[in-house]
């Protein structure tokens, strides 16, 4: 390994030199406390900043090993050293100056949300740290002296000042680790009680706008009806208290603008963890619930949507349903055993966002329009057996019907913000109402497990597009898979949607996809399905299966296709993984 002062020495060499030549300062320099790596260098100024690493060894960084022995406290303790790094370089930005991006200096940007992220990976050995920084340059031309001002002066002091943990205020430390503990306890208390989520008491849910994850400020803290409360007794926050949800079926109703929508996406979003402060560390949701909805347009690909939609009008089979243009009710009634076969065991669904026919069918409908005319069992016919067969909770936002009053096992009514049980009046009503809507439901039976994608035996393998290969996978694996010149090319919009190849996959119904660097590991994920050949192979869970496998076994960035393009990745989900999947076109 090259030692610091040669690096600055090569630095100086190209003082004024056309830019492609800071490429020759790539590779990896002891700096004494430290390692840099230099491991991609921008085309030119006004590109992608350069990809720069660096590594602090344990026993330089000196934080306790008990903070990061298991992966809750080790995922807590790498999202702190990014928010603290982050900070600090942010006080150097572009202090050093040029054209472009010159002086640019910055790491991922988490939300209020506590994600796995290949920006900092507390390893055996040491603190990885991956981040971004623009090379200096006036016009095209190299300007090494700023660069040596960041290399030799910011950056040193950003890493001490938080890499080691003698510089960082041991108190602030320890709450990370210890609300992390207390967040895990909560979840395995969750399955243990057999709750599907928890509220606590004085929870600030509300967020100051709708593109603001900040908590509003004078919001409404919650408060847990008496009839839900439930307390645990967390390991360092001691005594806590709030609304538990219960396994079953849950019915949030209320007013317009009173809050229902509001704790259903608090529930949503519980199923990761929360920093301190943003009013939602302690609602915690079942880790595999999913966020349901319509989501017209959407590809299908054989999945056995029979369990709601049968005998269509054109014979078509829905025990192995495909369509490249779903409808409201189909993708739906699809979401629902994708997410089934994800291994999910609480769906989430907000009335305003699902398809009206899928949900329900009230009486006169079902008088003008007869059982054997039309082909959709709805929701509301299957959730009691979704619960009682298979062991899946739903949590539902209704406003306009009260069809679900009927099968609900809670009913929670949002006034002002403010949760009430109001389980036992509605029932009341519904014994006085009328009979039950759902009492002639069809037969309920789960399709078999290990679908499979269908893909196309006609379609040879293009460069950079299709993932069947005529070429036997043993010379494939020999000359080491794709050459550069083969390379599959990915591309990510926002969180909303990625690209692999020629294809596109929009996911911007998938609601509990947080942050653009999961997008991008989802990305890196199908390009690597493609050129391992993986969809022509194994079912869907298989597939799945494999890439957490190797990802536990190697990291996110042992299936990306470079280094580099490993720094800006954050672990989704398993449910996330099966919906980026299934929404393949390829």
């Amino acid at each position: 390994m090259k030692r610091s002062e040669e690096l600055r020495r090569l630095l100086e060499s190209i003082h004024r030199k056309s830019y492609p030549a800071y490429k020759s300062a790539q590779g990896a320099y002891d700096f004494g406390d430290f390692i840099l790596s230099i491991d991609h260098v921008q085309g030119d100024p006004f590109a992608s900043p350069s990809k720069v690493s660096i590594i602090v060894s344990h026993e330089k960084a000196q934080y306790p090993a008990s903070y990061f022995d298991c992966p809750w406290k080790k995922t807590a303790l790498e999202d702190y050293l990014i928010r603290q790094f982050g900070r600090e370089l942010s006080q150097f930005n572009f202090k050093a100056k040029g054209s472009g991006k010159s002086g640019l200096m910055a790491i991922s940007s988490p939300g209020p949300e506590i994600l796995s992220r290949t920006a900092c990976d507390c390893t055996k050995t040491g603190i990885h740290v991956r981040f971004e920084v623009g090379f200096p340059a006036n016009g095209r031309t190299i300007n090494s002296d700023e660069l040596i001002r960041i290399l030799f002066d910011f950056l040193p002091r950003c890493i001490r000042s938080v890499f080691f943990y003698k510089n960082r205020n041991p108190k602030e430390v320890l709450s990370v680790i210890h609300l992390s503990e207390d967040q895990q306890a909560i979840r395995l208390e969750l399955k243990q009680r057999k709750l599907v989520s928890f509220v606590a008491d004085g929870s600030v849910l509300a967020r100051e706008s709708g593109v603001s994850s900040r908590p509003m400020k004078n919001g409404v803290p919650f408060v847990s009806p008496e009839s839900l409360k439930v307390t645990f007794d967390l390991p360092h926050k001691g005594t806590l208290s709030g609304m538990g949800i219960p396994e079953g079926i849950t019915l949030i109703v209320g007013g317009g603008y009173h809050g229902k929508s509001t704790l259903l996406k608090a529930l949503e979003l519980g199923v990761y963890n929360h920093i301190a402060g943003d009013g939602r560390e302690y609602v915690i949701t079942d880790d595999t619930a999913v966020k349901l909805r319509a989501e017209d347009g959407r590809s299908i690909n054989n999945v056995d949507i029979s369990l709601f939609i049968n005998d269509l009008p054109n014979k078509k089979d829905t025990h192995s349903f495909s369509t490249a243009d779903a409808s409201g009710s189909t993708s739906q009634a699809a979401a629902v055993i994708e997410s089934w076969e994800a291994g999910s065991s609480t769906f989430l669904i907000d009335e305003d966002t699902s398809a009206t026919n899928f949900m329900l069918r009230d009486e006169l409908m079902q008088q003008i329009i007869r059982r054997d005319k039309e082909p959709i069992t709805p929701f509301i016919e299957r959730a009691r057996d979704l619960f009682g067969k298979a062991g899946i909770s739903t949590v539902m936002v209704a406003g306009s019907s009260g069809a679900y009053f009927y099968i609900a096992d809670t009913i929670i009514q949002m006034d002002c913000y403010r949760p009430f049980d109001i389980t036992a009046p509605a029932k009341q009503a519904c014994a006085q109402f009328g009979p039950d809507p759902t009492a002639n439901a069809p037969d309920f039976h789960l399709p078999a497990k290990g679908r499979k994608l269908s893909v196309s035996s006609s379609s040879p393998r293009q460069r950079g597009n299709s993932f069947l290969s005529k070429e036997p996978e043993a010379s494939f694996q020999k000359r080491g898979g794709f050459g550069r010149e083969e390379r599959i090319k990915t591309k990510v919009h926002g969180k909303d949607s990625l690209q692999v190849g020629r294809e596109q996959v929009e996911l911007r119904f998938v609601e509990q996809l947080i942050h653009s660097e999961q997008t991008a590991a989802l990305a890196q994920m199908v390009r690597y399905c493609v050129e391992k050949q993986l969809f022509a192979r194994y079912s869907v869970k298989e597939i799945a299966d494999i890439l957490i496998s190797q990802i536990q076994r190697g990291g996110l960035p042992s299936i990306s296709d470079s280094s580099y393009a490993a720094m800006g990745l954050c672990m989704p989900r398993k449910q996330e993984i099966f919906a980026c999947l299934n929404r393949y076109r390829g």
